[in-house]
């Protein structure tokens, strides 16, 4: 479960640079650019709901497994979580909300959400990396 909630929480990402890509070209057709939108958004739930599973199962792995909380790399985890975690559920959504609105320039907007996509999927996967090899760093 834990590794599958990985890929889940990985993976989607991936489909939102193409989308992105295709939400610049969408400039004319405003049904298609609310499509786009609306597909990123699922995503960001995918990821986000799965994300949960995998905090819970990764609790569950510590808790149960052979290594302590204040494990070098258990507590880089942690860290990296809560900046993704916090990440995710600003970054995303204040990017989607200010879509629509007049003032913004949609061009700055496309491109802040493309480098919001490029800064969560870095940031997973350092959390990825930690994971898998679990560096005693101190």
């Amino acid at each position: 479960m834990h590794v599958v909630s990985a890929v889940i929480s990985v993976g989607p990402l991936f489909i939102l640079l193409p989308l992105i890509r295709r939400l610049r070209t969408a400039k004319a057709e405003a049904e298609a650019e609310d499509i786009y939108l609306a597909i990123i958004r699922v995503i960001i739930r995918l990821v986000m709901h799965s994300g949960h599973v995998l905090v819970v199962t990764g609790i569950l792995l510590i808790l149960f497994g052979p290594w302590p909380w204040n494990t070098s790399w258990v507590i880089l985890t942690i860290g990296v979580m809560l900046l993704s975690g916090f990440f995710l559920a600003t970054g995303f959504s204040s990017v989607l909300k200010r879509f629509h609105e007049p003032s913004n320039d949609r061009e700055v907007v496309v491109n802040k959400l493309q480098r919001t996509a490029w800064i969560y999927i870095g940031l997973l996967m350092v959390m990825l990396w930690l994971m898998v090899q679990k560096p005693a760093v101190w």
